[in-house]
């Protein structure tokens, strides 16, 4: 990871859904460089409220926004977040069928191909493989191999940082109220079944859940849902 005091003199692009993850990830870009832009994907996914949540998030806290359309994952299919289908179960191979293959793969070749336009070279993820979900494009090798790729295949020299690697949903939570994001994680969606207030009982909201109880911080999206 290269020392923090150099990442003043450099932009980044946070690929940005909207979610609890890339919301941190979004203000601890903003403490380490000299500016940040967010990108977030329509990508056909089942629900556009995490788009929406992504839109109202960067409006508010003051970060340049762009949303880019993608079309081929609806086509592909087969995955709960694409398709009306219950997002417990499990795909042909045995992970979760909330895994979408190929999407952050997909997602940060187009974060540095549009890098390679604006002189950006540094694109910050909140994949994390410490994850229960066990997605194959969240691992760190994963990410390396993309890294040397993406400076190999654009030449240019492309730096993925992911703060959220080998956190703990506890640590995110402790690292969201570090970098100042709390505030901000109250507009912010999880849920897979595309609820306000969040269901609670889908894989992302008892995972979400869970890291704010270990971490000891009331949820500031479930206090603005208490609210309204």
């Amino acid at each position: 990871m290269v020392n923090d005091t150099t990442f003043k003199k450099k932009d980044a692009l946070v690929v940005f859904s909207g979610g609890q993850d890339s919301t941190t990830c979004l203000f601890w870009a903003r403490e380490r460089f000299r500016s940040v832009e967010a990108m977030s994907f329509a990508y056909g996914q089942r629900h556009r409220v995490e788009l929406e949540s992504a839109s109202q998030i960067c409006k508010k806290f003051g970060f340049a926004h762009r949303e880019l359309p993608l079309s081929g994952f609806a086509e592909l299919g087969g995955n709960a977040l694409m398709a009306q289908m219950p997002v417990e179960g499990k795909g042909p191979l045995g992970l979760p069928n909330t895994f979408v293959p190929g999407r952050n793969l997909i997602f940060l070749t187009y974060a540095a191909a549009y890098g390679y336009q604006k002189g950006i070279h540094d694109i910050v993820t909140g994949v994390c493989e410490t994850d229960f979900s066990g997605y194959p494009d969240c691992r760190a090798d994963t990410m390396i191999a993309l890294e040397r790729t993406l400076q190999l295949g654009i030449e240019i020299p492309v730096k993925i940082h992911t703060p959220l690697m080998n956190l703990s949903k506890k640590e995110t939570v402790e690292l969201a109220r570090d970098v100042g994001a709390l505030e901000a994680l109250a507009f912010t969606h999880t849920c897979y079944e595309g609820q306000f207030p969040p269901c609670g009982e889908c894989p992302a909201c008892r995972l979400r859940a869970k890291g704010f109880l270990d971490a000891g911080v009331v949820d500031p999206l479930l206090a603005r849902s208490h609210s309204i």
